[in-house]
């Protein structure tokens, strides 16, 4: 299953309009994330491993310039750079991330 967030398509398990799963669906739970492996946009690493018919890896570290997070409220793709960078909040529209991500960085982006 999948839904179009912005001009992405995002992948996984109950995605709702900003981007929550049957995962993660709290009012931060509000980004969909980009995978090496296969270069599709995941809420989560539990909705990849769902509905992806391989293994997971991460957005690698040459590419952290390249779209890998998007905004499920705005749309906005953010490089892997700028999403680390932006404090747990948007820098296109300002809404708030779930900071609790950070936790999982190794399963998002190499070199965690």
């Amino acid at each position: 299953m999948h839904r179009s967030v912005g001009d992405w398509a995002v992948h996984g398990v109950d995605v709702g309009p900003e981007t929550r799963c049957a995962h993660y669906d709290t009012d931060r739970d509000v980004i969909a994330l980009r995978f090496g492996c296969c270069g599709r946009f995941y809420p989560c690493l539990s909705c990849h491993d769902a509905v992806a018919d391989h293994d997971h890896r991460p957005w690698p570290r040459d590419r952290f310039d390249e779209p890998a997070v998007l905004c499920g409220v705005c749309g906005a793709a953010l490089s892997a750079r700028a999403y680390l960078d932006a404090d747990h909040a948007c820098p296109a529209c300002g809404v708030a991330f779930n900071p609790g991500c950070a936790a999982h960085y190794e399963h998002y982006f190499e070199g965690f």
